[in-house]
C-alpha cells in the first residue's frame, strides 16, 4: 500500500535571469515500511522536490505548478499552510541537510527535542523530557541527560545531526523525510541510524523518503530507488537494478564516480614535514570537574608531499588535532614542528607568514564563509591578504581558482545563501588553495558534495599534491574516500592514536580492534 504517491511535481523559482524550473513533472511513490531513495548531483531537485510536499517552498519566489501528493487520502500539495502545520512533525517529519540552520542557537537541545511534542499535544512536559533522554541516547549521545541541557553550539558537526535525527522521530511520525542525513557522521554512528530508521519501519510501519548523494548509504538501505537529474527523473528501479544493470547514462557518470578503493602507495623515504610530539589539547567545562581531553598524548608525523588519512568517530578528537597543528586552537602541552619551525614558538606576525603555507578547508561551510562577502570578494581576500598576486592579475586568478573547484565564472558577485551546500564547500575549497600552501588540513572536505562533485575535488587535490608536493592532513569520516586519497592512515580514538599505518595495511589487516570495528561499518560493503 503506497504511503505517499507524488504524481507529475513541478516547481518552478523565479530568479533575475527569469523563471527556472527546478522540478519537472516528477512521480514516485513511498510504501508504508519501505524506503524510497533519490539520488543525484547537486541541484537535480532532490531537496526542493520534498520541501513541495510540506509546503516549505517560500512563495515568491518559488511557485508549485502542477501535481498531487497524496498522503494518507489527502494530496498535501491542496493543503492550507494550517492543515500542514497539522501534519508537519506528528505524521510527517524531515530531517534537514544543515543541522546548524535548522536548530535555534538561542534554546537548549532539550526545549527543542520535546517543543513538537508538546506543540502536537502528544506528551505532557515530563513524559516529553524523558522520551527526549531515551531518544538522545537512542541516537549515539552520551550522558544525554546533560546534553539536553547544552546549546547547539557545545556540540559538534555529526552530534548536531544526531540531535536533528532525534527531533524528527520524537513523535514517531508515519512519513519521514531525510535529506542527507548522515552527512556528517561518523561511520559507526551512521551504520546505528541506518539501523534505527530500518527499525522503525518495521516497529511504527514508517515510510522513508531518503535524499542522499551517497550511494553506498543508498545500496544498504533503499528499497527503491529515483535518479533525478535537473530537475527530471531519468530512471528508477530497485538497488539491484540500478547498480548492477543501470539504463540511463547519467545513473552510469553517478556509479562511476564511485571511489574505486585502489590505494595509493606510501613513500617511507620522503623527509617529515610536520612533527607532533606528545600534543595534548584539553578544554574545562563548567558542566564537568575533569577537563575533556580531546587531544591525549598523541605523536605523529607527516611527511612531505604525502596524504596522511585522520580517521574515528565524532568527538575522537579528529579536527581538534588538525586545528591545533595549525595553532588556531590553543594546545594545553607538547611541541608542533614545520619544516623545521617551532609552531608553538612563533610571535603574531610570524604565524601569519606562515599562514601563508598552511591552510584549513574546514567542515561547515556554511559557518566558514562570511554571508556578507561575494565568492569573488572571499577569494580575493587571501590573494591580498598575502600579495599573491596585484589587483591587474586579481580577476584572472579567480577565474583559475573557480575553474579549478568546479564554480561557473557566473556565481563571482553570488552570496553564500545562494549556493547549495555542496557549492558553498566548493568555494571554501577554493579558498584554502588560493595560497597555493605546501600543506593543507582538510577537515571533511568532501562530505557535503554529490559524488561526482566529490570525484572532481578528490582528482584536483590528487593534482595538486602531485604537481606542487602539497602535504595534507585529510580528516575524513567516510573511509572509502579516506582509502583512495590516503597515502597512510592514523586513527584516533577518544583523543588517542590507536594506530597508523600504509593505506593498504590499515584497511587489509588493522592491529587495533577499534579499527576493526570502523571498517567493519562501512557502508555498501554487501553491494560490492
Amino acid at each position: 500500500m503506497s504511503l505517499l504517491n507524488v504524481n507529475d511535481l513541478s516547481v518552478s523559482f523565479v530568479t533575475r535571469n527569469g523563471t527556472a524550473e527546478a522540478v519537472k513533472n516528477v512521480s514516485f511513490t513511498v510504501e508504508s515500511k519501505s524506503i524510497t531513495a533519490i539520488i543525484g548531483e547537486s541541484g537535480s531537485g532532490k531537496s526542493v522536490s520534498c520541501y513541495a510536499l510540506l509546503g516549505l517552498i517560500p512563495q515568491p519566489p518559488g511557485s508549485v505548478d502542477s501535481g498531487t501528493a497524496e498522503f494518507k487520502g489527502r494530496d498535501l500539495l491542496s493543503l492550507s499552510e494550517r492543515e500542514l502545520r497539522g501534519i508537519r512533525g506528528s505524521d510527517i517529519a524531515m530531517i534537514f541537510q544543515d543541522p546548524m540552520t535548522c536548530l535555534n542557537p538561542y534554546m537548549r537541545i532539550g526545549e527543542q527535542l520535546i517543543e513538537p511534542l508538546l506543540v502536537h499535544g502528544v506528551a505532557d512536559k515530563q513524559a516529553a523530557t524523558q522520551r527526549a533522554i531515551e531518544l538522545l541516547d537512542e541516537v549515539g549521545i552520551q550522558n544525554p541527560d546533560v546534553a539536553m541541557q547544552a546549546y547547539p553550539f557545545e556540540f559538534s558537526g555529526g552530534m548536531r545531526q544526531r540531535v536533528m535525527i532525534a527531533m524528527a522521530l520524537i513523535a514517531e511520525p508515519k512519513l519521514l523525510i531525510a535529506d542527507e542525513p548522515t552527512t556528517a557522521l561518523d561511520v559507526t554512528i551512521q551504520a546505528q541510524i541506518l539501523r534505527l530508521i530500518k527499525a522503525l519501519q518495521d516497529k511504527r510501519d514508517i515510510g522513508v523518503l531518503f535524499i542522499s548523494h551517497d550511494l553506498a548509504v543508498v545500496s544498504d538501505i533503499a528499497d527503491h530507488i529515483v535518479v533525478m537529474e535537473k530537475g527530471h527523473v531519468v530512471e528508477q528501479g530497485t538497488p539491484s537494478a540500478i547498480f548492477s544493470q543501470a539504463q540511463h547514462p547519467y545513473t552510469q557518470k553517478l556509479l562511476a564516480a564511485i571511489p574505486s578503493g585502489e590505494t595509493p602507495k606510501s613513500d617511507a623515504d620522503r623527509p617529515n614535514l610536520i612533527t607532533a610530539t606528545n600534543l595534548k589539547t584539553y578544554f574545562t567545562s563548567n558542566n564537568a570537574e575533569e577537563p575533556v581531553k580531546a587531544v591525549d598524548d598523541v605523536s605523529l608525523t607527516i611527511r612531505q608531499g604525502e596524504v596522511l588519512g585522520l580517521v574515528g568517530e565524532s568527538g575522537s578528537g579528529k579536527s581538534t588535532f588538525g586545528r591545533s597543528l595549525l595553532r588556531l586552537t590553543p594546545i594545553t602541552d607538547g611541541r608542533i614542528s614545520f619544516d623545521g619551525i617551532d609552531v608553538g614558538g612563533l610571535d603574531r606576525n610570524n604565524l601569519k607568514a606562515l599562514r601563508r603555507r598552511m591552510q584549513m578547508i574546514f567542515q561547515d561551510p556554511y559557518a566558514s564563509l562570511n554571508p556578507r562577502m561575494t565568492v569573488y570578494d572571499t577569494l580575493a581576500e587571501p590573494l591580498l591578504l598575502h600579495k599573491i598576486v596585484t589587483r591587474s592579475g586579481l580577476d584572472n586568478a579567480i577565474k583559475e581558482l573557480m575553474d579549478n573547484v568546479g564554480l561557473a565564472r557566473s556565481f563571482a558577485k553570488k552570496y553564500p545563501h545562494e549556493f547549495s551546500g555542496g557549492q558553498r564547500q566548493r568555494i571554501a575549497i577554493g579558498r584554502a588553495l588560493a595560497t597555493k600552501p605546501e600543506f593543507i588540513v582538510a577537515d571533511e572536505p568532501v562530505s557535503a558534495l554529490d559524488v561526482t562533485i566529490q570525484a572532481q575535488i578528490l582528482d584536483l587535490l590528487k593534482d595538486l599534491k602531485d604537481e606542487y608536493g602539497l602535504t595534507m592532513l585529510f580528516v575524513s569520516h567516510d573511509l572509502a574516500v579516506i582509502r583512495q586519497i590516503a597515502d597512510r592512515v592514523a586513527v584516533l580514538y577518544r583523543g588517542k592514536l590507536e594506530e597508523v599505518g600504509d593505506t593498504s595495511r590499515v584497511f587489509n589487516t588493522p592491529e587495533s580492534d577499534y579499527t576493526r570495528q570502523l571498517l567493519s561499518a562501512i557502508p555498501g560493503q554487501s553491494a560490492a
